[in-house]
């Protein structure tokens, strides 16, 4: 089951969707049937890595639908984890893009641009059925519409290291809630424990919205985050590392990542998902009892699943119909319980196993989560691919390691992706 964000194509991401997707003409809006005609016929769904986990719920689900809805019949399709994107690219470039499909927002973009899913908008009120950021993740600048229905997100929780932090001079009980108290309490800790970190990771693109930098233009045709204050976030990054509050492996190739040190007891702080807190327990007991937790700093970030319907669907009604039930508040409360997911429908909130904790770890985790979706957003625009990401990411390097400042490295790193989004 995938989540998170994921690039579209490993190393050029949307440039490979284009190029895949410029022969095959889009099929509109009008699809290849009246999205009010009668739901009926046949219609294939397709999953990413789903199955045979979920299996039985998914059959439960399409088998419910079906009895709804008499002369209807929902084939299911399950693709594994790997390759997912270049399979649903060749789908596309083939005619063959089944009538509901499972697929992240960053999957969605390109196809969109080629007309070539139903915007959803157009049949389901969206906007009072699922969570508003959840929506606005498959609204695209420059493209009217939504293209996808949301049917589960992920968020992230942050996780501290309360001994640490208590040892160090600091609250474990009141620990950072802003970026302006991480780096005041990381100076502390520092101060107090030289041999402990509280930051142990480089900024990127949504460190940026998080502080309300505009990462694009208007019209989503440029990128404009090198301003000052996006310099201003490289180079405290920069300070804080040139006065020993970082560890000095954050820059290097074989960095381990701040939750592999945060499971180690090697950093104290680490950002993760809502069940993670039972793995770092898992693989270092000694973190049992002794981990505290709070809400993202800033603005919680938003990760989508979704499914999308086909603009050329023989039977659009039916795959409207199928993907507003795969979707419902029902379906997806059922779905978030057994796959450890948060779902994305307004319904869900009467739920008390999102708002009630079971008093253990993971249930303080889950209702922290969860309640942290109301605001969430996504931080980085989905336009930002892998290479670009890969680029950014180089810059900020050389700036925290003090080669560059932090304005060189977002100006050269803007004419950079600007060359890349001008070949889209």
């Amino acid at each position: 089951m995938r989540i998170s964000r994921t690039p579209l194509a490993t190393g050029v991401g949307v440039l490979v969707a284009s190029a895949l997707l410029a022969g095959c003409g889009g099929g509109g809006s009008s699809g290849g049937s009246d999205a009010d005609g009668e739901v009926t016929g046949s219609i294939r769904f397709q999953t990413w890595s789903l199955t045979p986990t979920y299996k039985e719920y998914l059959d439960g689900v399409i088998s419910d639908f079906e009895a709804a809805n008499p002369g209807t019949s929902v084939e299911l399709v399950d693709q594994p984890g790997d390759g997912y994107s270049e399979k649903v690219l060749s789908q596309a470039s083939t005619n063959t893009l089944p009538d509901v499909v499972n697929l992240p927002p960053d999957f969605v973009l390109p196809l969109a641009q080629q007309d070539l899913l139903y915007d959803v908008s157009q049949s389901t009120d969206m906007d009072a059925t699922y969570v508003n950021g959840s929506v606005d993740a498959f609204r695209f600048t420059g493209k009217d519409g939504v293209y996808g229905y949301p049917w589960y997100l992920g968020t992230d929780v942050n996780y501290w290291n309360a001994e640490q932090l208590d040892a160090c001079g600091l609250d474990s009980s009141a620990p950072p809630a802003t970026t302006d108290e991480l780096f005041e309490q990381a100076s502390t800790m520092a101060e107090n424990c030289p041999d402990n970190y509280l930051i142990s990771r480089v900024p990127g693109v949504g460190d940026f919205t998080l502080e309300g930098i505009d990462i694009l233009n208007e019209d989503g045709t440029e990128f404009v985050f090198n301003t000052p204050e996006a310099a201003a976030i490289i180079d405290r990054y920069a300070a804080a590392y040139a006065n020993g509050e970082m560890p000095p492996s954050v820059l290097n190739a074989d960095y381990l990542g701040n939750s592999q040190l945060f499971t180690q007891g090697k950093v104290a702080w680490t950002t993760g998902g809502a069940t993670s807190i039972d793995d770092f327990q898992k693989d270092n007991p000694s973190l049992e009892g002794n981990v505290a937790m709070s809400k993202a700093l800033n603005i919680s970030p938003l990760y989508v699943q979704g499914v999308s319907v086909s603009a050329n669907s023989e039977n659009l009604a039916t795959a409207i119909a199928f993907g507003e039930f795969v979707t419902n508040a029902e379906n997806q409360t059922a779905f978030a319980r057994v796959a450890n997911v948060f779902p994305s429908t307004l319904g869900s909130s009467d739920d008390p196993y999102f708002t009630e904790s079971d008093g253990t770890p993971s249930g303080d985790a889950r209702v922290l989560g969860f309640a942290s979706l109301e605001t969430a957003e996504v931080l980085t625009p989905y336009t930002v691919n892998g290479a670009m990401n890969d680029y950014l990411a180089q810059q900020i390097a050389l700036a925290i390691r003090g080669d560059i400042s932090g304005q060189e490295a977002l100006d050269t790193s803007v004419e950079k992706l600007n060359d890349l989004l001008a070949r889209q």
